[in-house]
């Protein structure tokens, strides 16, 4: 029995845990989104292999500055990207 309740309560806990972390997410918006938003910075990265590793760069440096969302403004390079994104709240 007192397995049990250790089971359930190790797997409560991780549950909010995992849950916790989606709860601090930035979310890519496009223009129409971004327009009903408050912008509260601008962030650059790189260098990247590809648009997604890209993207997941902008995605952790919009969420580490505490943004709820991001737009990606600008992209370019040849065989290494680098972007920005503005950060929205």
């Amino acid at each position: 029995m007192m397995k049990a309740t250790n089971i359930i309560r190790t797997a409560l806990a991780a549950m909010i845990l995992a849950t916790a972390g989606f709860a601090n997410a930035a979310e890519e918006v496009n223009t129409a989104e971004a327009n009903a938003l408050m912008k509260i910075g601008v962030v650059l990265s790189g260098p990247a292999y590809s648009i997604s590793e890209l993207n997941n760069q902008l995605r952790m440096q919009a969420e580490e500055a505490g943004a709820s969302s991001y737009r990606i403004t600008s992209v370019g390079g040849n065989n290494l990207l680098h972007g920005t994104a503005t950060l929205y709240r």
